[in-house]
């Protein structure tokens, strides 16, 4: 159990916060959460991150598949391919298959990965296990469960090595269970495959590269979003808790943070206004928030043309749910600029509405049946199925054997969008995308076009590979005119560049 500001860690060694982690006494925080009092996790005013680390990044992942866009800026923030990253698999089983680890890292361009893991806290304590390490510009936590990295490495000189990175201004970052052990404060820490618990008596601290914060992941794929709040923010005031999910990360630099990846983030205890009926404020990639002030910095659509006002006025006749309602998402350069949903009722668990209720996509549907694959008799088998429903790291797509057509949302869309056809970072997005895509010129502009029915009917996918930008509208009434919401997002869009 936690016993002033030291945690007592399995094997009984100890590691003293106010000498490791930092700014953030656990004696206050405890002390905060039996009293009720709110404590400001605040730093001296010398400037010094609240947060965040003084030095280096710190890279929160919410699990799932992953883009290359993270593993290529976590690359970047360690130095480059050359540079030396550790992997540590320790969370995801007592048995380790080393021959894998690394993959995704080296695949997006690591030439130097090197496996750190042990189950045997002696050997996590031992000067020459921890030298292998010693000039590390990275270290990654792989998923599982985090309540084997605390088994394994709470409070020896191996946790000590990996602050180590920070201090030389390298990058520690994790998914999964390799997120949650970021903050200082643990959930879902049981010692169990039971992660339901979220708060454990014995494993309620985190290594805390994010002070005074408590980090989940899977939030939206799993159905976690009320979690946060239910179990934890609710009762503690003072802790700032942030979430992702699955293919979505937190680049952190001093207190402030970058929403990279695929599909959303979100802030509990923040001090902006939250999401309505919700105890939380969404974030999308492009996003910047600043962790210590628990502010928004600036979102990704500033100063895009594409205003709050300007896509409610787009939208106005969906307000009416009899509409059938409608879902849209416009990104450009991996930034999501706008996503919103309209006429959609509040699903369950606060799911956000731009990922269900699902909507026919119509002709839409042979986009992605391109990518099914049918055996030598025509016929299509689950296992093509959930090939096409891993591109991109999609959620809810769900299809129809018998009919050949898809269900699905805009969000789902725009992850197969990215796994399909857009390249890495940075490079020229030159794929031909299969029928019923057309490519045409829209103006100056290269364009690709697809629509769930015939004349613009019922959903719209319009491409702009030169500006690789992307708009996306989903009706629930498969006879409305999807196409011309959607030009007038792009002509927005690309009238303000």
């Amino acid at each position: 159990m936690i016993v002033g500001t030291r945690h007592l860690f399995p094997g009984g060694a100890t590691h003293t916060l106010s000498r490791h982690l930092g700014l953030l006494s656990l004696a206050t925080a405890l002390a905060s959460a039996c009293s009720g009092r709110s404590v400001d996790p605040s730093a001296p005013g010398d400037g010094s991150p609240r947060v965040g680390p003084a030095r280096g990044s710190v890279v929160v992942v919410g699990g799932g598949a992953q883009g290359p866009e993270i593993f290529a800026r976590f690359i970047e923030l360690a130095g480059g391919p050359d540079a030396l990253i550790a992997e540590v698999p320790t969370a995801g089983s007592d048995s380790v298959d080393v021959s894998t680890v690394g993959r995704g890292l080296r695949a997006a361009g690591a030439r130097n990965v090197v496996v750190f893991h042990t189950t045997n806290r002696a050997v996590a304590d031992a000067d020459t296990f921890v030298a292998k390490i010693a000039n590390a510009r990275g270290v990654w936590f792989g998923g599982g469960r985090h309540y084997r990295l605390v088994n394994s490495y709470g409070g020896t000189k191996s946790q000590r090595a990996f602050e180590a990175v920070l201090a030389r201004g390298g990058v520690v970052g994790g998914s999964s269970a390799g997120a949650s052990i970021l903050g200082s404060y643990l959930v879902r820490g049981a010692p169990s495959n039971d992660n339901r618990i979220m708060n454990h008596p014995q494993y309620l601290e985190g290594f805390g590269y994010l002070r005074g914060t408590a980090i989940d992941q899977h939030v939206v794929a799993r159905e976690r979003l009320p979690d946060l709040h239910d179990s934890v923010t609710s009762r503690r005031p003072d802790l700032l808790a942030i979430s992702e999910d699955e293919g979505t990360a937190w680049v952190v630099r001093g207190d402030t943070a970058e929403v990279i990846g695929r599909n959303k983030a979100f802030v509990y205890n923040g001090r902006d206004t939250n999401d309505t009926g919700r105890p939380f404020l969404t974030l999308h990639p492009g996003d910047r928030y600043n962790l210590g002030a628990r502010r928004i910095m600036s979102r990704a659509g500033d100063g895009t043309g594409l205003s709050a006002a300007f896509v409610d006025s787009v939208f106005a006749a969906y307000r009416d749910p009899v509409r059938g309602g409608a879902t849209v998402l416009v990104a450009r350069d991996g930034k999501v600029l706008v996503n919103r949903a309209f006429g959609v009722p509040v699903q369950a668990r606060f799911t956000p509405e731009t990922g269900a209720p699902l909507m026919a996509l119509g002709a839409l549907s042979q986009v992605l049946n391109s990518a099914l694959g049918p055996d030598s008799a025509g016929t299509v088998p689950p296992s093509a199925v959930r090939r096409v429903q891993a591109i991109g790291g999609t959620q809810r797509l769900q299809f129809s054997a018998a009919t050949r057509l898809w269900v699905g949302n805009v969000d789902d869309l725009y992850r197969f969008d990215l796994g399909r056809f857009v390249v890495r970072p940075g490079a020229a997005d030159t794929v031909t995308p299969p029928a019923p895509f057309v490519i045409d010129q829209w103006g100056a502009t290269a364009r690709q076009r697809a629509f769930a029915g015939a004349s613009g009917t019922g959903g719209a996918w319009l491409r702009f590979p030169q500006q690789r930008a992307v708009v996306l509208v989903l009706l629930g009434d498969a006879s409305a005119n999807a196409q011309v919401p959607a030009e007038l997002l792009a002509r927005r869009l690309l009238d303000a560049r």
